[in-house]
């Protein structure tokens, strides 16, 4: 209820967003039940057009497209989700310890980072992904890694920010421990810019698998993935068809409805602290 009510009261930039995102997460969840042929099923010829049998036309093999557009909405979003996830919980957690121990750990972390980031990040997982493979686990640990460097860097400067204050130093008195500190005084301070940085980190990491999969090294085929679709049917433009321009096109529209409720969030937030 309470959602409904701040839903009702929020702008239609951040109900376009809300629509797009759930209509993704919607594809994600019920891929297998909409998809109107398999995922890998021949479906008719090379590059059909739209028609009511095939209402996205067919791909550069005779696949659905409408089909592969579901099911690279639940293999990319779940991917893409899954390693934000993991980034956020490596770079938020080891910021909070550099910003809370300080000294030494403080110095060791900061360091490992800025090596880490010092080199350019599309090139760095290309070199990484080219020696170690591109399985779906090497992918994922890979750019949960590299990714995490952005994390640590925000939460350590929210975290620095919140650790001088009186309830932490309140909380040091009474004799609460390092990881209660963390949990009940830093985080719950913290969760407004963590928030709106995991759904910019989600668009980065999303986009950043897309990419990898255009160049070849992201998931591979058969799965369906849609910067791997973008590069299979790019051919297609020579000839008039628009077959590639679907899949990008669901790209970018993910990537604009989840930065409109970041917007949404962050003025929203802004709001609450005034």
């Amino acid at each position: 209820m309470v959602f409904f009510q701040i839903l009702k009261k929020s702008p239609l930039s951040a109900r376009v967003g809300i629509g797009i995102i759930l209509v993704n997460l919607a594809m994600l969840i019920l891929a297998p039940v909409i998809a109107p042929y398999g995922e890998t099923e021949i479906a008719g010829d090379v590059w059909l057009p739209a028609t009511s049998d095939h209402y996205l036309g067919t791909d550069q093999l005779g696949r659905d497209m409408f089909t592969r557009i579901i099911y690279g909405a639940r293999n990319t979003i779940s991917i893409a989700l899954l390693i934000t996830v993991l980034s956020f919980s490596i770079g938020s957690i080891s910021g909070f310890l550099a910003a809370t121990l300080k000294g030494w750990a403080d110095q060791l972390l900061g360091r490992l980072v800025d090596i880490i980031m010092a080199f350019p990040t599309l090139i760095f997982a290309l070199m990484i992904l080219s020696v170690l493979g591109t399985s779906i686990p090497v992918l994922v640990v890979v750019i949960a890694l590299l990714d995490s460097t952005r994390v640590f860097r925000l939460a350590r400067a929210v975290a620095m920010d919140i650790e001088v204050m009186d309830f932490v130093e309140a909380a040091r008195l009474r004799g609460e421990g390092l990881w209660w500190i963390m949990r009940h005084e830093i985080l719950p301070n913290a969760l407004p810019p963590l928030i709106a940085e995991f759904g910019l980190r989600f668009c980065f990491v999303f986009l950043f698998i897309s990419a990898l999969s255009f160049l070849g090294l992201g998931i591979q085929p058969p799965t369906a993935d849609w910067g791997a679709m973008v590069r299979e049917n790019a051919g297609a433009i020579t000839f008039g068809i628009l077959t590639p321009l679907w899949p990008a096109g669901t790209i970018a529209l993910l990537t604009i409805g989840v930065n409109l409720v970041v917007d949404w969030f962050l003025q929203r937030s802004s709001e609450l602290r005034h």
